[in-house]
């Protein structure tokens, strides 16, 4: 079992930026893929973006690619998301999840944690 706890959302304005943290336990954190997960209200969750268990490989949604950074310390067993230029559409609750399988991990992983919410003002 991970447990993952993701924290740092909070309200912003528009153009501003956050950075989100998920401490994960249970488990040898660079064992796993991480990845975060968003669902606005009254919409399905969506991807946002992963990385490797090593921190070598990251992927983006297209929504998100070139605003936002998603980073690991695995020797704090800690993972980021810098959001940058935030917008009112990243309003969402955001989620981490890990998966030992960096394809997985992008649409089934197998551990989630609480999500964090994120709330950009116009």
């Amino acid at each position: 079992q991970v447990q993952l706890v993701a924290s740092g959302g909070g309200l912003v304005q528009a153009g501003g930026s956050l950075r989100l943290r998920c401490a994960a336990s249970g488990r040898t954190f660079s064992d796993y893929a991480m990845a975060w997960f968003r669902q606005a209200p009254g919409k399905e969750r969506e991807f946002v973006a992963a990385i490797s268990g090593s921190g070598g490989i990251t992927y983006y949604a297209d929504s998100v690619k070139g605003r936002f950074t998603i980073s690991r310390d695995n020797a704090e067993n800690t993972g980021y998301l810098q959001m940058n230029s935030l917008k009112p559409e990243d309003t969402a609750v955001y989620l981490c999840a890990v998966d030992n399988s960096f394809i997985r991990v992008r649409f089934a992983p197998i551990y989630w944690g609480r999500g964090t919410q994120v709330t950009v003002s116009s």
